[in-house]
């Protein structure tokens, strides 16, 4: 009797669980091989051979579900070593897959290959995948498309149409030569002439139909801009951002920064409006350098019925953006961004802090090496640094030297978790300050630490935004202002119950922000600036997780084909 009982629960129990949307969802093993060739390709009436991914540019849409696995194979057959970089995958325990060169793995050298494998966990929305070495990421880039588990909505309309939209740059000199160039001459690089959307830096167009709501997958993978985005006479509703729902809310602007992703739902004209769009972005810079001030302009075009008579020749409205150097436009954007804190999708952010960070952002300058001149400031090099010290790239993959214990030599561990000498961050700085420090230096967590990091924007050499990305985590972003952070007061102000969730945010101009975090996953992970240049010149920096005591806490042995170095 009493098995009969215990049978018929274990029935119930399992039937209950089936009805559960997307809860038996075991997830779907999915397959794509990555080629990487070189492929002829023309744009602004002139022709040049670029890096791609099977010939694509942009690369190929990789379509998923949370929970499946992915099985990606990269075979190198170009000149450069590369590696590809699952932007925003949380990674949980592949952190192998993870992709930043000399971080988690040597790159992929002409002729080898590797394969990423890793799943999908507890994210939905938009991400993107892009190359990790030096400047290939400037046309080696391609979305990830995450859809919810089967027979779980969104939550928000469904829409009649997803379409991805990727802006990008486009430099009719050859990237890797630019950035070479800039390191060896110690002068910030040559810009871009053009940005694009989806590679087209003038003829994409987008065709609608009056009466739909389409969903607006938007990348920004810039080279090293942060942009604006308008659909003249549209308003936008923003739903996602970097792979995690917000609170809806309306716009006719978006700023968007390298790195990040926002879904936006766009309703489209009840009835066929008698003219065309422009949808357009252009730059948000406030330094001191060059910047490519073009704006990119892409059509929103409404389709009618066949048997409608329409105007041979329609007006053109044009959106309007906000000023180059509009520092409230994207400090007014950013806090309209909040989670949605409810029961499906909890905002869980840690409420106790075990350690807390410190972190300047900016730029400085290294001395000029003897017998060389350089095109610096004052005669040296362009550096950057994060609390002072500009990151080294070590020659073999940290990860593997943290996995094997052979740190000694490769890595020190005395990365400062505050600035070594505090000053008035945002005003103009005492010389001394202007040169950084070298080094490669990481700061190591115990399992499951909760961290609190402040990134404090400096002017040395000129205040501008730092778009940050942390690997491996997603963190949310407690709070920011202008100024200096003030340790007394600004926490205070912090928001713990609803903050936006994020992998990529920007460092104000002059300003700071903060955010939160739990290292709940063991390896090592890279955090720097999305600009590239910065990152060239050293603003970046690691963390490394250890290892929890539970099997499900531990970093998996490396893969049999990680390349080497």
């Amino acid at each position: 009797m009493a098995t009969s009982v215990f049978l018929l629960s274990l029935l119930f129990l399992f039937s209950t669980l089936c009805l559960m949307p997307g809860l038996t969802h075991a997830g779907t093993t999915r397959h794509y091989k990555f080629d990487i060739k070189m492929q002829n390709v023309t744009r602004l009436c002139s022709s040049k051979s670029i890096v791609t991914v099977n010939g694509k540019f942009p690369g190929p849409r990789i379509v998923t579900r949370e929970g499946d696995r992915l099985v990606i194979k990269v075979v190198n057959h170009v000149q450069y070593n590369v590696t590809i970089h699952w932007h925003g995958v949380r990674q949980l325990q592949s952190g192998w897959a993870d992709g930043p060169s000399y971080i988690t793995q040597c790159p992929i050298q002409t002729g080898q290959s590797y394969v990423y494998n890793f799943t999908i966990t507890g994210q939905r929305g938009t991400l993107w995948w892009h190359a990790h070495f030096s400047w290939l990421r400037a046309t080696v880039y391609g979305p990830i498309i995450i859809r919810p588990k089967p027979n779980v909505p969104y939550p928000f309309e469904k829409p009649y149409k997803e379409v991805p939209i990727m802006l990008g740059e486009w430099f009719k000199g050859d990237t890797e030569a630019i950035i070479a160039q800039s390191l060896q001459t110690g002068a910030g690089p040559n810009v871009s002439e053009a940005y694009t959307i989806n590679g087209l830096p003038d003829t994409f167009k987008l065709k609608v139909k009056p009466g739909k709501t389409y969903l607006l997958r938007l990348i920004n993978a810039a080279l090293n801009d942060e942009l604006f985005f308008s659909i003249a006479n549209h308003t936008l509703t923003v739903i996602d951002a970097d792979a995690s729902y917000v609170k809806p809310f309306n716009t006719e602007i978006l700023f968007i920064s390298p790195g990040q992703t926002t879904n936006v739902l766009l309703k489209t004209k009840p009835h066929f409006p008698n003219a065309t769009y422009f949808m357009e972005a252009r730059p948000y810079f406030t330094g001191q350098g060059s910047i490519d001030n073009t704006t990119v302009a892409g059509v929103l075009k409404y389709e009618q019925h066949s048997n409608t008579n329409t105007p041979s020749k329609l007006p053109v409205l044009r959106p309007t953006l906000p000023q180059i150097n509009d520092t409230s436009f994207p400090a007014n954007f950013s806090t309209k961004l909040r989670s949605l804190a409810n029961s499906d999708y909890p905002a869980n952010v840690p409420q106790r802090v075990d350690k807390r960070f410190l972190f300047t952002v900016g730029l400085g300058s290294n001395p000029c090496p003897k017998n060389q001149t350089c095109q610096g400031p004052n005669g040296s090099k362009f550096s950057a640094s994060i609390n002072n010290v500009s990151f080294t790239l070590p020659s073999i993959a940290l990860l593997q030297v943290h996995y094997f214990g052979l740190a000694n030599g490769v890595y020190t561990t005395d990365f400062p978790s505050f600035p070594l000498m505090p000053f008035n961050y945002t005003a103009n700085p005492p010389f001394n300050h202007t040169h950084v420090g070298n080094g490669t230096k990481v700061v190591v967590l115990p399992f499951n630490t909760s961290v609190e990091l402040v990134m404090q924007g400096t002017s040395i050499l000129g205040a501008e935004s730092h778009p940050l990305h942390l690997h491996g985590f997603n963190f949310y972003v407690v709070g920011q202002g202008s100024g200096n952070f003030d340790p007394s007061n600004d926490p205070a102000k912090f928001n713990l119950v609803d903050p936006v969730e994020r992998n990529t945010v920007s460092v104000p101009s002059g300003g700071w922000v903060a955010v939160r975090f739990q290292a709940d996953n063991p390896g090592v992970w890279f955090m720097h600036c999305h600009l590239d240049v910065h990152l060239s010149w050293g603003l970046r920096m690691a963390w490394v997780v250890m290892d929890g005591k539970l099997p499900n806490q531990k970093l998996p042995s490396p893969p049999s084909d990680l390349p080497k170095c």
